[in-house]
């Protein structure tokens, strides 16, 4: 495990603490879970950026055009 001193404003600082203890976690567990969720979103955009730029907006259109209408959930 490896550590890292980050400057936080003192607001930050006193909202993470309160938020971690209220979670029963350390601020450090807090702060780690935060990056890791950042971290995963990050990378997820990225992965659907690939995705869509393999797509077709002809494939797109005719997926689209073959819903029903009405199907979506206002009936």
């Amino acid at each position: 495990m490896s550590s890292v001193t980050i400057d936080l404003p003192d607001s930050l600082k006193e909202r993470i603490e309160e938020l971690a203890a209220s979670e029963g976690i350390t601020p450090s567990q807090f702060i780690s879970s935060a990056a890791g969720e950042k971290l995963a979103a990050h990378l997820s955009m990225g992965y659907l950026r690939e995705e869509a730029a393999k797509g077709k907006q002809e494939d797109f259109d005719r997926y689209i055009n073959a819903i029903p209408s009405g199907s979506d959930g206002d009936e």
